[in-house]
This record gives structure tokens, sequence and C-alpha cells, in this order.
């Protein structure tokens, strides 16, 4: 049982590390904005292993959903996203 949970840190911890880099490393914002949500889900994934889920459902909530929602609104606004 605890190398099941241990193989699941392991790749929740990857997850969030390869998305994050990601989101850095990509040119067009919008897809640097996908990626910053899948970091949030990642993140929601790690309060879960963590026995948190309150904390879980306000990260998915929050860094997943409306944080990236409102990151794309305002570059559909500001330019008309990455056309």
């Amino acid at each position: 049982m605890n190398n099941i949970v241990a193989l699941l840190d392991i790749l929740v911890v990857s997850g969030v590390v390869i998305s994050a880099i990601l989101a850095c490393h990509f040119e067009k914002l919008l897809s640097a904005v996908i990626a910053l949500a899948v970091t949030g889900v990642f993140c929601a994934g790690a309060f879960l292993v963590m026995h948190a889920p309150d904390v879980a459902i306000s990260e998915a909530a929050v860094g997943a959903a409306l944080t990236p929602l409102v990151f794309i609104v305002a570059l559909k606004k500001m330019r008309g996203g990455d056309d």
C-alpha cells in the first residue's frame, strides 16, 4: 500500500513540475495559461493525496478553473488572443 502512495506522490509532483516548466516555456500566452490550469489540477491532486480534500476543492476551483478563465478573458479583450 505504501508503494502505491509513494508512486502516486511521485507522479503528481512530477506532473506539477513538468506542467509548470511548460507554462514558462510556451511562446503563445494561451498555451501557457492552459498549462497553468493543468498545474492547478495537479496541485489539487497533490492536496488530495495529502488527505486535504477541502483545500483540493478550493485549488481546483480557483487554480484550475477561475484564474485561467480570468486570464483567457483578459487575453481575448486585450488583443484578441493568439490568433
